[in-house]
């Protein structure tokens, strides 16, 4: 619907597949738009389970917290803008918990979408660079759990460029 044409994040986790040989796959999408190509390319899909933290309401008007997906495997966090930055890492880590539960991931793949930051002029959210750090040392922390590790990231959204390049730097180094 115009953000993203080929759903790279799905793509990756398809190659993983198929390249690497790993069964279950786990994406997290922290941006302010659903990630409604990603949900529509993996929900089909029991293996791939899928956490998208959006703006609601906001464009493209998908994403409603009651839309799990035809195999439960989806957690759509729909939150509106200027909430607390807590809120929003709290709301998203609880759907990451919750969509695993019983359900361990082989590898983990972040949509690391920026215009979730303070200030974006697209968006309404009020994350920091902290606050990137914190849910990507949260997705790693748990990623050595799951999965040894195994965490990729692809650069979403983002719409204010200083501020985008500072948090991918920030994620980067998170990462480690």
């Amino acid at each position: 619907m115009g953000f993203c044409l080929f759903g790279n994040i799905a793509l990756g986790a398809w190659h993983a597949r198929a390249r690497h040989g790993i069964a279950r796959v786990l994406i997290v999408d922290w941006d302010v738009h659903h990630g409604n190509g990603t949900q529509a390319l993996v929900e089909s899909d029991a293996d791939l389970r899928f956490v998208s933290m959006h703006q609601w309401p906001w464009y493209p008007g998908t994403g409603a917290a009651d839309d799990c997906g035809p195999h439960g495997t989806v957690r759509n966090v729909p939150l509106p803008p200027g909430l607390a930055p807590e809120v929003y890492r709290s709301a998203l880590l609880d759907a990451v918990d919750n969509v695993t539960r019983g359900w361990t991931p082989e590898l983990v793949l972040v949509s690391a979408g920026f215009d979730s930051l303070r200030g974006d002029p697209l968006g309404g959210f009020t994350l920091e660079l902290g606050d990137v750090t914190a849910l990507t040392q949260a997705l790693v922390e748990r990623a050595g759990v799951w999965c040894g590790g195994r965490v990729v990231s692809a650069l979403e959204g983002g719409y204010d460029p200083s501020r985008v390049a500072q948090a991918v730097v920030t994620h980067l180094h998170a990462l480690r």
